[in-house]
């Protein structure tokens, strides 16, 4: 059974920095994408970015330039590190596992942005 387990929000002023990790266990993670994927409060849950197997990535319009995604040494690690953090960024993010026809989530990490 895959298991992702989130870690690294906080509380964080505008403009300031915070970098989320994400562990993956439970399987082997030949070919597969890795997320964040981000909800507010009285949002929709929305992709922030995405991390393949193969090294490509893909960002959401509103993250560009500001945050990176990246894997760990280990391929089952990936980070989210997020920079120029905005108020509107503040939500729980959530790290996903798309591997074949089956997805899976890990339970959350809050990030909250004020000051």
């Amino acid at each position: 059974q895959v298991h992702l387990v989130e870690s690294g929000g906080g509380l964080v002023q505008p403009g300031g920095s915070l970098r989320l990790s994400c562990a993956a266990s439970g399987g082997i993670f030949a070919s597969y994408v890795m997320g964040w994927y981000r909800q507010a409060p009285g949002k929709q849950r929305e992709l922030v970015a995405t991390l393949t197997s193969g090294g490509s990535t893909n960002y959401a319009d509103s993250v560009k330039g500001r945050f990176t995604i990246s894997r760990g040494n280990t391929r089952n690690t990936v980070y989210l590190q997020m920079n120029s953090l905005k108020p509107d960024d503040a939500a729980v993010y959530y790290c996903k596992l798309a591997r074949g026809a089956m997805d899976y989530w890990g339970k959350g990490t809050l990030v909250t942005v004020s000051s």
